[in-house]
């Protein structure tokens, strides 16, 4: 209808909503059949959902037997499979095993999930079968022995006393839940497997709906009405940065939003119809592990989306209502780990003697003394799970030497445990400190392997089943209540405990004091199923590190190529552990990291910035079809320009990849055009078929290489090129060419630093300082926020010969802030001190200069040397004058010194030749008069 057309139907309003179907009558009174066809869609459209009953999809077994007939005999073969590697064949401990598969078998069957463990056990085994890496386990799956039986998991659940009833409990029905780690690279081919043995409209990832959060809200609203960006951005930027964050939220806790939404109409008129929008989807993706397998076509269960471009088909159902019902969920995770191990096994056995044994990651014995030592240096970089800088310093304080430690670690470091004390009190106790005590003496074996404290949720529920008669699974409905502090369970819960405590001989006293201790600890206890096989792959990567250092590393470097951030730090830590990282070589590298021996790793191609996947493939089949690369103009003529074209050889030329060819990297750059024309020119004959004027020439024989000589690019810009295209400093450092003069007025270098010891525990007062000068290059930046609301910049400087923080208390960093940015050569004035958590240095700032401005405090004079061979070729007076004139705005005072036949003399030049002591200035005069005559003069 037009506007002005009366029979258009009129708003519809809320009283009319409230009306229902005559409202509808109404406004569609002039097109009746739509009405009708509307009644006659939703009369066909009649479909009944079976919510909250599971639909699993059937199994295929071989030979026909019942479900429950096969995950039998399946469990029993794989347990006697692994008992026989863990105990010889009249070992009385094979009979707990048995009794407890047994029992687990029962509850699985008559809950009704054989199928499900049936289906899990054989996409791991089709994964392992096929060499693709697969997690020890995750989540609390791992406490099952029929799991461990079946290959489900690769972690024994008795001697670590994990628990069956956390992962599926007969008292409580719900679904089993395994997640599985699959190697990131390979995850999607199990997913494809899945779908091709159960039928490809049968298999479907689930959808997840991107929701308007409160910034996104604005500035999508913003965009929609066509306000201009600076406006939408300053209006987005009022909204606090906080997890949970909403609009209301926001109006109360923003002084500044709430005044502008007060005051100006145009934001009000935003934020209100942001508020109207908040929380509705935006956009549609696909969960990161999530599959789901019907037992019919999906569409039985749920409507399906396409992605965008036709990629993929997902459910339109998300996580929890696909759930609902009836689908199961089954999920393929992506651990990058897995695939860095697998990498790390696959070279050190390619590298092994012929004859020894292949390393095999699954038989490690977990009681290392070299691995625990490593960890005791917390030298646990890229170790899973143990190589943040909290981490770190938990280690230190903690220092691991058994596996039981490894999986405390993973259970205490984390917000709860950190705040209540108890990661101290563990401490305290494992050293000694504090004395182990128990709640009650029953409780000691089940608290002995964590010093008395309660850390994990499966302690929760054996201390209930011990001391107050409760069944496992009953227990873990205890847990579940204590998490969710629902106030009547609880009550119930505490008459229950007590009660079963008294008839087991527990005074009421006693009994109620464990239940509150229980109840507190419940909130910060940690799944230790989890805990455990996680732990067990920190071990898995702390003892490769130990063992293989220079094959994992290089396994690692691999892995994070494209995080330029990563690799530096991975480089610094192969040069903390001794090995030597070469630049990459056309003629030696692979595309990823590899190490050649156990003390050195090749960088890879891969790695370089601007070198594509498609230019390096080209340039390594062509080395290993026809052996290595003679020169430039060999490299040019052999390579598809396509791919590696000029952009790509400079990278390559810059990086120090051409190194190996006869020519420094200057002259390869200056010769590249030359180059890359004869080539060309080389493959114009080819194609044409033509050969030389007289038929002599041989159209596969390089053309000479006449290269044209260039002096080399000085440390600095060889430097710099490296770091634009590699993101570190690889074959030397910044500060190399100033430690002979930063040695003049620095108090050493910075992995000589030895702090005084003290200050106690953070809270006592200032750790013990001693005043020092240190100087190093800028590499890492950070801002942390203070208790009482402060700002400290946290400076990381490096001199090559080791590291130290900088901190930069608020008023510090406002008086220096111009000085203060990543890969600034920098002098620091301050007191040093020892961190009291890592042990490290650390330095508090007090004052911080340019190299420049540390050379005008430090430095008595600039001297220039002159003899009588100068005024040969002229006046060299002039040229000294033209050379100072541009610098002649500092306070470093100059000497000039002659030595000739005649005689010999200092003189010092008028107050107006007071020069800045800039490395231009020094790199000219040294250019001009030769290095050994210009220096620097500091001392009395």
């Amino acid at each position: 209808r037009t506007l002005d057309d009366p029979r258009r139907p009129r708003p519809y309003t809320e009283a009319q909503h409230l009306r229902g179907p005559e409202a509808m009558a109404e406004l569609f009174a002039d097109l009746p059949e739509a009405l009708e066809n509307s009644v006659e869609i939703a009369r066909r459209c009649n479909l009944e959902l079976h919510l909250g009953q599971p639909s699993l999809p059937a199994f295929p077994i071989p030979d026909g037997a019942p479900v429950e007939v096969h995950l039998r005999r399946e469990a029993e073969a794989g347990l006697d499979v692994r008992l026989a590697r863990l105990f010889t064949a009249d070992d009385p401990r094979t009979e707990g095993y048995r009794e407890r598969l047994e029992r687990e078998l029962g509850v699985i069957i008559q809950m009704g999930f054989p199928g499900y463990f049936l289906i899990v056990a054989d996409f791991i085994r089709w994964a392992r079968e096929n060499d693709i890496p697969v997690g020890p386990g995750r989540g609390s799956g791992a406490g099952s022995l029929v799991a461990y039986a079946l290959g489900i998991t690769d972690l024994d659940p008795i001697p670590y006393e994990l628990l069956f009833e956390r992962f599926l409990n007969p008292e409580r029905v719900s679904m089993p839940d395994f997640d599985v780690d699959f190697c990131m690279d390979r995850r999607d081919e199990v997913i494809r497997y899945v779908a091709e043995r159960y039928g490809r409209d049968r298999v479907a990832q689930i959808i997840t709906f991107g929701t308007m959060a409160a910034k996104a809200v604005i500035r999508d609203a913003g965009r929609v009405l066509g306000h201009p960006f600076g406006f939408v951005d300053r209006v987005a930027k009022l909204v606090p940065f906080e997890l949970g964050m909403t609009l209301d939220k926001a109006l109360e806790q923003g002084e500044e939003l709430k005044r502008e939404y007060e005051e100006n109409e145009e934001i009000r008129a935003l934020v209100d119809l942001g508020r109207s929008l908040e929380g509705i989807a935006r956009n549609a993706g696909t969960h990161a592990g999530g599959v789901v397998i019907a037992p019919s076509v999906l569409t039985d269960f749920s409507a399906l989306y396409c992605e965008e471009g036709g990629q993929g088909v997902v459910t339109q159902f998300d996580m929890k209502d696909v759930e609902a019902v009836g689908l199961v969920k089954f999920d393929f995770l992506g651990l990058r780990t897995l695939t860095i191990i697998k990498w790390t096994v696959d070279a050190v056995n390619a590298c092994r003697e012929e004859g020894s044994p292949l390393l095999d990651i699954g038989t490690l014995p977990l009681v290392d003394v070299a691995t625990f030592d490593l960890l005791k240096r917390c030298q646990t970089t890229a170790v899973f799970q143990l190589e943040s800088r909290g981490m770190k310093d938990l280690i230190r304080r903690l220092r691991p030497d058994t596996f039981e430690e490894i999986i405390a670690l993973v259970a205490l470091f984390r917000p709860g445990p950190l705040q209540s004390g108890m990661v101290d009190d563990f401490i305290d106790r494992k050293h000694g400190r504090a004395r182990v005590a128990y709640p009650h003496p029953d409780l000691e074996p089940i608290l002995q392997p964590t010093y008395g404290v309660i850390l994990y949720q499966e302690q929760v529920m054996q201390i209930a089943q011990v001391l107050a008669g409760y069944t496992l699974g009953g227990a873990d409905l205890l847990r579940r209540a204590m998490g969710k502090k629902l106030p009547e369970e609880m009550a119930k819960q505490r008459a229950t405990f007590t009660e079963g405590a008294l008839a087991r001989g527990v005074d009421e006293a006693t009994a109620t004091h464990i239940f509150d201790l229980m109840e507190k600890f419940a909130g910060y206890g940690f799944n230790k199923s989890h805990s455990a096989a996680y732990a067990l792959v920190s071990y898995q990567t702390a003892w490769l590190k130990a063992h293989h250092t220079a094959w994992f590393m290089a396994a690692v470097l691999s892995s994070d190529m494209d995080n330029t951030d990563k690799v530096v730090t991975f480089i610094d830590e192969c040069a903390a552990l001794g090995l030597t990282v070469s630049p990459p070589d056309v003629n030696a590298s692979e595309y990823a990291f590899s190490a050649r021996d156990a003390g050195r790793i090749r960088y890879g191609l891969g790695a370089i910035k601007g070198v594509g996947a498609a230019a390096i493939d080209g340039l390594l089949a062509e080395r290993q079809a026809n052996g290595p690369f003679a020169d430039l103009y060999d490299l040019c003529r052999r390579v598809d320009l396509r791919k590696a074209n000029r952009r790509v050889l400079e990278s390559l030329i810059r990086a120090g990849a051409l190194d190996g060819l006869g020519a420094n990297r200057a002259t390869l750059l200056a010769n590249l055009p030359t180059a890359l024309q004869a080539a060309e020119q080389h493959v114009q004959s080819q194609d044409a078929g033509q050969d030389d004027l007289f038929g002599l020439g041989d159209t596969n024989s390089p053309p000479p290489s006449t290269m044209v000589a260039h002096e080399e690019w000085d440390d600095a810009e060889r430097l710099a090129h490296e770091k634009e295209t590699l993101g570190l400093y690889l074959t030397g450092h910044p500060v190399e060419p100033y430690l002979d003069e930063l040695a003049r007025f620095t108090s050493g270098r910075l992995g000589s630093l030895e702090p005084p010891v003290g200050g106690g525990r953070p809270g006592n007062g200032r750790a013990r300082e001693q005043p020092v000068t240190v100087a190093g290059l800028v590499v890492g930046l950070r801002t942390i926020k203070t208790q009482r609301g402060g700002r400290i910049s946290i400076l990381t400087l490096d001199d090559r010969s080791g590291r130290v923080e900088v901190k930069a208390f608020d008023d510090v960093t406002q008086r220096h802030r111009e000085l203060i940015a990543k890969d600034r050569l920098l002098v620091v004035c301050g007191g040093l001190s020892q961190d009291d958590y890592s042990g490290e240095a650390q330095v508090r700032a007090e004052e911080i200069q340019s190299l420049e401005q540390a050379r005008e405090r430090h430095a008595r004079a600039l001297l220039v040397r002159l003899d009588s061979s100068d005024w040969s070729d002229g006046d060299p007076i002039g040229g000294l004058r033209e050379q100072l004139a541009p610098f002649c705005d500092g306070g470093c005072p100059v000497l000039l010194e002659y030595a000739g036949q005649e005689g010999a003399a200092r003189l010092a030049l008028g107050e107006g030749w007071r020069v800045r002591p800039a490395d231009e200035l020094l790199k000219r005069l040294r250019r001009a008069f030769g290095r050994e005559r210009i220096d620097l003069v500091y001392g009395g």
